[in-house]
Protein backbone atom coordinates (compact mmCIF):
# COMPACT_ATOMS: atom_id res chain seq x y z
CA UNK A 1 0.00 0.00 0.00
CA UNK A 2 1.44 3.22 -0.93
CA UNK A 3 2.38 5.63 1.46
CA UNK A 4 0.71 9.36 1.92
CA UNK A 5 2.97 11.74 2.61
CA UNK A 6 2.80 15.76 3.41
CA UNK A 7 6.34 17.27 2.90
CA UNK A 8 6.87 21.03 3.71
CA UNK A 9 9.67 22.55 1.65
CA UNK A 10 10.52 25.68 3.57
CA UNK A 11 13.14 26.84 0.61
CA UNK A 12 15.01 30.01 1.67
CA UNK A 13 13.70 31.04 4.65
CA UNK A 14 13.83 31.17 8.65
CA UNK A 15 16.33 32.07 10.96
CA UNK A 16 18.47 29.43 12.99
CA UNK A 17 16.41 30.23 15.67
CA UNK A 18 13.15 30.54 13.81
CA UNK A 19 13.51 26.95 11.69
CA UNK A 20 13.96 25.36 15.29
CA UNK A 21 11.32 26.60 16.94
CA UNK A 22 9.27 25.84 14.08
CA UNK A 23 10.58 22.01 14.41
CA UNK A 24 9.50 21.71 18.03
CA UNK A 25 5.88 23.40 17.37
CA UNK A 26 5.80 20.66 14.08
CA UNK A 27 6.72 17.90 16.64
CA UNK A 28 4.81 18.44 19.51
CA UNK A 29 1.54 18.74 17.74
CA UNK A 30 2.43 15.98 15.50
CA UNK A 31 3.09 13.93 18.64
CA UNK A 32 -0.25 14.83 20.38
CA UNK A 33 -2.43 14.21 17.44
CA UNK A 34 -2.81 10.95 15.60
CA UNK A 35 -1.82 11.40 11.63
CA UNK A 36 -2.92 9.10 9.09
CA UNK A 37 0.16 10.30 6.58
CA UNK A 38 3.84 10.74 7.19
CA UNK A 39 5.52 14.20 7.72
CA UNK A 40 8.71 15.40 6.19
CA UNK A 41 10.44 18.57 7.22
CA UNK A 42 12.74 19.62 4.31
CA UNK A 43 14.44 23.00 5.95
CA UNK A 44 17.72 24.99 4.94
CA UNK A 45 21.27 23.04 5.35
CA UNK A 46 22.10 25.52 8.39
CA UNK A 47 18.41 23.69 10.49
CA UNK A 48 19.22 20.06 9.43
CA UNK A 49 21.60 19.07 12.31
CA UNK A 50 19.30 21.20 14.48
CA UNK A 51 16.31 19.74 12.82
CA UNK A 52 17.64 16.02 13.33
CA UNK A 53 18.40 16.78 17.18
CA UNK A 54 14.76 18.02 17.68
CA UNK A 55 13.40 15.47 15.18
CA UNK A 56 15.34 12.40 16.68
CA UNK A 57 13.60 9.40 17.93
CA UNK A 58 9.77 10.92 16.64
CA UNK A 59 7.97 9.65 13.86
CA UNK A 60 8.65 12.85 11.53
CA UNK A 61 11.25 12.84 9.00
CA UNK A 62 14.03 15.28 7.43
CA UNK A 63 14.32 15.59 3.95
CA UNK A 64 17.15 17.76 1.98
CA UNK A 65 16.76 20.93 -0.69
CA UNK A 66 19.65 19.92 -3.15
CA UNK A 67 22.87 17.37 -2.99
CA UNK A 68 25.89 17.01 -5.27
CA UNK A 69 26.63 14.08 -7.48
CA UNK A 70 30.30 13.36 -5.46
CA UNK A 71 30.33 12.19 -2.50
CA UNK A 72 33.70 14.02 -1.22
CA UNK A 73 35.96 16.40 -2.34
CA UNK A 74 37.23 20.01 -3.44
CA UNK A 75 33.61 21.18 -4.54
CA UNK A 76 33.23 24.36 -2.68
CA UNK A 77 29.93 25.16 -1.69
CA UNK A 78 28.43 21.86 -2.28
CA UNK A 79 26.98 19.05 0.10
CA UNK A 80 27.16 15.70 -0.58
CA UNK A 81 24.43 12.81 -0.11
CA UNK A 82 26.67 10.97 2.44
CA UNK A 83 26.89 14.26 4.34
CA UNK A 84 23.76 14.77 4.26
CA UNK A 85 23.17 11.03 6.04
CA UNK A 86 25.31 12.05 8.71
CA UNK A 87 22.45 14.54 10.01
CA UNK A 88 19.51 11.82 9.87
CA UNK A 89 18.36 12.80 6.04
CA UNK A 90 15.57 10.38 4.91
CA UNK A 91 14.32 12.10 1.97
CA UNK A 92 16.11 14.60 -0.63
CA UNK A 93 14.26 16.63 -3.64
CA UNK A 94 15.99 16.63 -6.97
CA UNK A 95 14.59 18.52 -9.99
CA UNK A 96 12.71 21.07 -8.29
CA UNK A 97 11.59 23.62 -11.33
CA UNK A 98 13.60 26.64 -9.26
CA UNK A 99 16.56 24.13 -9.57
CA UNK A 100 16.18 23.13 -13.25
CA UNK A 101 15.18 26.74 -14.12
CA UNK A 102 17.40 29.07 -11.52
CA UNK A 103 20.51 26.99 -11.89
CA UNK A 104 20.08 25.16 -15.14
CA UNK A 105 19.41 21.60 -13.85
CA UNK A 106 19.09 19.37 -16.16
CA UNK A 107 18.31 15.60 -16.66
CA UNK A 108 21.58 13.75 -16.86
CA UNK A 109 22.94 16.13 -13.57
CA UNK A 110 19.73 15.38 -12.18
CA UNK A 111 19.98 11.70 -12.73
CA UNK A 112 23.35 11.74 -11.37
CA UNK A 113 21.68 13.52 -7.86
CA UNK A 114 19.20 10.53 -7.58
CA UNK A 115 21.91 7.90 -7.70
CA UNK A 116 24.29 9.77 -5.47
CA UNK A 117 21.33 9.97 -3.00
CA UNK A 118 20.42 5.89 -3.75
CA UNK A 119 23.88 5.19 -2.61
CA UNK A 120 23.65 6.58 0.59
CA UNK A 121 19.75 4.62 1.18
CA UNK A 122 17.89 8.12 0.79
CA UNK A 123 14.46 8.30 -0.79
CA UNK A 124 14.81 11.08 -3.95
CA UNK A 125 11.36 13.07 -4.43
CA UNK A 126 11.43 13.96 -7.91
CA UNK A 127 9.77 16.79 -8.90
CA UNK A 128 8.42 17.40 -12.19
CA UNK A 129 5.55 19.70 -13.64
CA UNK A 130 5.00 22.05 -17.31
CA UNK A 131 5.44 25.48 -17.64
CA UNK A 132 1.67 27.77 -18.19
CA UNK A 133 2.84 27.85 -22.05
CA UNK A 134 3.06 23.62 -21.90
CA UNK A 135 -0.57 23.38 -20.79
CA UNK A 136 -2.18 25.90 -22.95
CA UNK A 137 -0.73 24.27 -25.87
CA UNK A 138 -2.17 21.10 -24.32
CA UNK A 139 1.37 19.74 -24.29
CA UNK A 140 1.57 19.28 -20.69
CA UNK A 141 1.54 15.70 -20.89
CA UNK A 142 4.25 15.70 -23.05
CA UNK A 143 6.43 18.02 -21.31
CA UNK A 144 5.71 15.60 -18.21
CA UNK A 145 6.89 12.57 -19.70
CA UNK A 146 9.72 14.49 -20.93
CA UNK A 147 11.00 15.23 -17.46
CA UNK A 148 10.27 11.80 -16.01
CA UNK A 149 12.18 9.78 -18.84
CA UNK A 150 15.48 9.49 -16.76
CA UNK A 151 13.97 7.79 -14.24
CA UNK A 152 12.87 4.48 -16.33
CA UNK A 153 16.99 3.59 -16.77
CA UNK A 154 16.72 2.89 -12.77
CA UNK A 155 16.80 -0.51 -11.68
CA UNK A 156 13.15 -1.86 -10.45
CA UNK A 157 15.21 -1.82 -6.69
CA UNK A 158 16.14 1.67 -7.14
CA UNK A 159 12.61 2.79 -8.48
CA UNK A 160 11.43 2.16 -5.27
CA UNK A 161 13.57 4.55 -3.82
CA UNK A 162 11.69 7.47 -5.63
CA UNK A 163 8.30 9.37 -4.53
CA UNK A 164 7.67 11.54 -7.51
CA UNK A 165 6.20 15.25 -6.98
CA UNK A 166 4.04 16.59 -9.58
CA UNK A 167 4.11 20.35 -9.46
CA UNK A 168 3.06 22.65 -12.26
CA UNK A 169 5.52 25.45 -12.52
CA UNK A 170 2.66 27.91 -13.36
CA UNK A 171 0.99 27.29 -9.96
CA UNK A 172 4.69 27.71 -7.21
CA UNK A 173 4.66 30.26 -5.66
CA UNK A 174 2.04 32.21 -7.86
CA UNK A 175 -1.20 31.41 -5.42
CA UNK A 176 -2.80 29.67 -8.00
CA UNK A 177 -3.52 25.75 -7.69
CA UNK A 178 -4.28 23.58 -10.17
CA UNK A 179 -7.61 22.06 -9.30
CA UNK A 180 -7.96 18.61 -8.11
CA UNK A 181 -9.11 17.59 -11.44
CA UNK A 182 -6.28 18.80 -12.91
CA UNK A 183 -3.83 17.07 -10.55
CA UNK A 184 -5.79 13.80 -10.70
CA UNK A 185 -5.40 13.69 -14.29
CA UNK A 186 -1.80 14.35 -14.53
CA UNK A 187 -1.04 11.85 -11.54
CA UNK A 188 -3.30 9.13 -13.70
CA UNK A 189 -1.12 9.49 -16.51
CA UNK A 190 1.79 9.40 -14.43
CA UNK A 191 1.00 6.36 -13.09
CA UNK A 192 0.22 4.80 -16.10
CA UNK A 193 3.39 5.64 -17.19
CA UNK A 194 4.97 4.10 -13.87
CA UNK A 195 2.83 1.17 -14.91
CA UNK A 196 4.47 1.10 -18.56
CA UNK A 197 8.29 1.46 -17.66
CA UNK A 198 8.05 -0.14 -14.33
CA UNK A 199 4.96 -2.35 -14.03
CA UNK A 200 2.02 -2.67 -12.51
CA UNK A 201 3.59 -3.37 -8.81
CA UNK A 202 5.46 0.00 -9.07
CA UNK A 203 3.15 1.96 -10.00
CA UNK A 204 0.44 0.31 -7.52
CA UNK A 205 3.52 1.17 -5.27
CA UNK A 206 4.52 4.97 -5.55
CA UNK A 207 3.54 8.00 -3.79
CA UNK A 208 2.47 10.63 -6.15
CA UNK A 209 2.47 14.27 -4.29
CA UNK A 210 1.22 17.27 -5.58
CA UNK A 211 3.02 20.77 -5.44
CA UNK A 212 2.10 24.01 -6.56
CA UNK A 213 0.18 26.81 -4.25
CA UNK A 214 -1.25 23.60 -2.31
CA UNK A 215 -2.49 25.04 1.30
CA UNK A 216 -5.45 24.49 3.84
CA UNK A 217 -8.29 25.21 2.09
CA UNK A 218 -7.36 23.05 -0.80
CA UNK A 219 -5.21 20.28 0.25
CA UNK A 220 -8.39 17.87 1.37
CA UNK A 221 -10.24 18.24 -1.81
CA UNK A 222 -6.72 17.38 -4.07
CA UNK A 223 -5.74 14.41 -1.50
CA UNK A 224 -9.42 13.37 -1.38
CA UNK A 225 -8.55 11.60 -5.28
CA UNK A 226 -7.59 8.95 -5.82
CA UNK A 227 -4.07 9.26 -7.82
CA UNK A 228 -3.04 12.11 -5.40
CA UNK A 229 -0.89 10.20 -2.30
CA UNK A 230 -0.23 14.16 -0.78
CA UNK A 231 1.24 16.90 -1.01
CA UNK A 232 5.02 19.31 -1.57
CA UNK A 233 4.04 22.33 0.59
CA UNK A 234 5.91 25.07 -0.08
CA UNK A 235 4.94 28.66 1.29
CA UNK A 236 2.20 26.94 3.59
CA UNK A 237 5.13 24.49 5.24
CA UNK A 238 6.39 28.17 7.23
CA UNK A 239 3.16 28.51 9.16
CA UNK A 240 2.62 26.65 11.65
CA UNK A 241 -1.56 26.44 11.76
CA UNK A 242 -1.44 25.81 8.11
CA UNK A 243 0.85 23.25 7.77
CA UNK A 244 -0.54 21.15 10.40
CA UNK A 245 -3.88 21.81 8.66
CA UNK A 246 -2.74 20.53 5.79
CA UNK A 247 -1.37 17.06 7.55
CA UNK A 248 -4.59 16.76 8.86
CA UNK A 249 -6.18 16.59 5.43
CA UNK A 250 -6.33 12.98 5.53
CA UNK A 251 -8.03 12.51 8.90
Amino acid sequence: MRKKIVAGNWKMNLSFEEGKNLTEEIIERCSNAKKACDVIIIPSFIHLAAVHRIADGFSVKIGSQNNYINESGAFTGEISAAMLKSVGVSYGLVGHSERRTYFNEHNSLLLKKIEALIAQNIQAIFCFGEHQEDRKNKQHFKAVEEQLEILWSLSAHNFKKIILAYEPVWAIGTGKSASAEEAQEVHAFVRGLVKEKMGESAANDISILYGGSCNASNAKSIFAKPDVDGGLIGSASINIDDFMSIVKSFD
